[in-house]
């Protein structure tokens, strides 16, 4: 199992966190059976060791009006992939960008206010992308599932 590295403990107050990230110590202490201060001792070695990499608010776009967000597939030339995922990171619109299977794929999550900025986007960030060799662009609809974090 890819958690073996950590004892039950760590993976019980891992999990609590996951289910929600704001929970205080002395809460995941009274369910893992330690003190706040054991809790928090735990945490931080688990940060200080990169298995928590941080804490964050989870924002649906869909809840936001006017917001669109896609999808985009975008296949490239071999030596055209590290400048294109460098470009990628630089927008602000990104806000995922995965190297997936299959001939120098990039998976690419964008969030805009509306349509207009997703078109300015595809317009000035992905169509001038070099060596682009296909790109399919979903656009996301509702969310019906989308579990944050590792499932432990």
């Amino acid at each position: 199992m890819f958690l073996d590295g950590l004892d039950e403990t760590d993976q019980k107050i891992l999990m609590l966190l996951t289910e929600n990230g704001r929970m205080s110590y002395s809460r995941i202490g009274a369910q893992v059976g330690l003190s706040r201060v054991a809790v928090k001792a735990r945490v931080q070695a688990l940060e200080e060791n990169g298995v928590i990499e941080g804490y964050t608010a989870v924002i649906d776009p869909q809840k936001i009006s006017g917001a669109v967000s896609c999808y985009f597939e975008i296949e490239l030339q071999p030596q055209a992939l590290a400048g294109a995922a460098e470009v990628l990171n630089a927008c602000p619109t990104v806000t995922q960008i995965y190297r997936v299977s299959g001939q120098s794929k990039l998976h690419v999550h964008a969030v805009a206010a509306g349509a207009g900025e997703m078109e300015q986007f595809l317009a000035r960030v992905i169509d001038p992308l070099p060596g682009v060799v296909s790109c399919t662009c979903n656009v996301i609809f509702s969310r019906i599932k989308d579990i944050k974090g590792l499932r432990l």
